[in-house]
């Protein structure tokens, strides 16, 4: 019932666009656009990537709840400017929420520890396996003058739609195949 209620949610919200996995193609072009998007939103957000040992990047992450929620989204992670492997990452909720977003995640590891333990996990679960700092920053501010504390840190972009509660907690990372 709950999964049924979640994608019938995704196909209202989206005007049909559903989460249904890419193929290998489709999705490296889309991971490579979503850094685009990236580096216009971020300021500094090249230079910022190129420091990180690596980064997984979720071009398109749909969000839909009403009282019980759900998010799915298939990305790839980067290390050295090259896609290394697939992941998807999922998540439910229960709650007050209501609507329907779609969202861009970009979740970087500064550090080669925090990369190593993430690519050795069969399954990551966000807050539980690893803690994620959420990035905020000011407009016009560069990203590379701020210091963060955690090892790993997300940005969320692009949102299309209206969805109450932003976060990642509670996301699973899996590793796919494509």
């Amino acid at each position: 019932m709950k999964k049924l209620l979640f994608w019938l949610i995704l196909l209202l919200a989206f005007n049909g666009e559903t989460a249904f996995a890419e193929s290998k193609e489709v999705l490296d072009v889309q991971i490579k656009e979503t850094i685009k998007t990236f580096d216009k939103e971020v300021n500094g957000g090249s230079e910022f990537l190129k420091k990180a040992k690596g980064y997984l990047v979720f071009p398109n992450v749909y969000k839909a709840g009403f009282g019980i929620g759900g998010e799915y989204g298939e990305g790839g992670l980067v290390i050295d400017g090259e896609i290394v492997g697939y992941y998807s990452t999922a998540a439910a909720s229960l709650g007050f929420q209501l609507g329907a977003q779609k969202k861009s995640i970009i979740i970087v590891f500064l550090t080669q520890k925090a990369l190593d333990d993430f690519r050795k996990s069969e399954g990551w679960k966000i807050g539980v396996d690893g803690s994620v700092a959420i990035a905020k920053w000011g407009v016009g501010e560069d990203i590379n003058s701020i210091e963060f504390n955690e090892p790993v840190v997300g940005f969320v972009f692009g949102n299309k739609g209206l969805m109450y509660n932003l976060t990642l907690e509670g996301s699973k990372i899996t590793k796919i195949k494509k």
